[in-house]
């Protein structure tokens, strides 16, 4: 008995050991293609499910209720033999300590996507060359996803995932596709993990963790605390506007967390900076106007 007990335990501590860092929700939209032969799109789509949650990214150990919750959206737009354009949105999210609650991570579209794509053909990643741009742009988003969301949870705990990024974006430069390229002017793959990594622009991965730690972790139990906290850290993304005017990383933030501000700061007692907090969110993201008129 002793012996069956020891071998149940070791299976289970085996499974949490190795479990897969994310959880991925993949979804391909080809409605806008024609032509009979749509099942590519199927095997595409349990294809990439299984690379993405199959894989093991990292030498983390994380349980399987840690997984990052997370999604790809594919929409296909045109289609020439085993070639393939469209989008891609990539959304993550992480879960509030004390709560139900998950919080956005990531929100990006992704608007230059193309790559060629045979059904059944193996997608494997290798570290040191280029292959695929479907599978390096699939492989560069999930290192971004599982970097960011450590960032979140400890001060620049994504260093590893994100520098696997930064590899993933160098291999592919070599196929001369534009999104991996530093083009004046383009916000693309190249921009933003290089912003991202950037020395100069650390305040966004400062906030990223100061947010999320110090701020929505501590509303279960310390809800004035937590507001002010996310208010302060929200005030710092003005660090990255004063730096660079447009600065990618300050859409990449918005885009996943002004709806979750907005209903934050909505209603409720007022915090110390609250007129700051409403004109700085003007001045460095005005395409949330409307957004932010909410908060007045």
């Amino acid at each position: 008995m002793r012996k069956l007990i020891f071998f149940i335990g070791l299976l289970v501590f085996t499974f949490h050991s190795r479990a897969q860092e994310v959880n991925c929700l993949v979804n391909i939209n080809y409605e806008q293609i024609g032509g009979s032969n749509r099942q590519v799109f199927q095997t595409l789509k349990t294809a990439l499910t299984e690379f993405i949650n199959q894989t093991k990214w990292t030498n983390r150990i994380v349980k399987p209720e840690e997984r990052i919750d997370c999604a790809l959206n594919i929409i296909i737009t045109s289609r020439e033999d085993n070639t393939f354009t469209g989008t891609l949105q990539i959304q993550s999210s992480r879960p509030v300590f004390g709560s139900t609650y998950a919080t956005p991570l990531l929100n990006i579209k992704d608007n230059d996507f193309t790559f060629r794509y045979n059904e059944f053909d193996p997608l494997i990643y290798n570290r040191n060359s280029f292959d695929s741009n479907l599978i390096s742009t699939i492989v560069f988003y999930v290192y971004t996803i599982i970097g960011v969301d450590a960032d979140s949870f400890s001060k620049y705990g994504g260093e590893f995932e994100l520098k696997e990024a930064q590899n993933a974006m160098l291999q592919a430069q070599q196929s001369g596709i534009a999104a991996w390229q530093n083009v004046v002017g383009q916000q693309n793959r190249f921009l933003l993990i290089d912003d991202i990594l950037s020395p100069n622009l650390t305040t966004f991965r400062d906030v990223l963790y100061e947010y999320h730690i110090k701020g929505l972790d501590n509303f279960a139990t310390n809800k004035d605390f937590a507001k002010q906290t996310v208010e302060d850290s929200v005030l710092k993304i003005e660090n990255l506007f004063n730096k660079t005017v447009g600065n990618y990383l300050i859409r990449v933030f918005f885009d996943a967390k002004a709806d979750e501000i907005v209903n934050i700061y909505a209603d409720g007692p007022k915090t110390r900076n609250a007129a700051r907090l409403i004109t700085s969110l003007k001045k460095i993201s005005p395409n949330n106007s409307s957004k932010w008129r909410k908060l007045e």
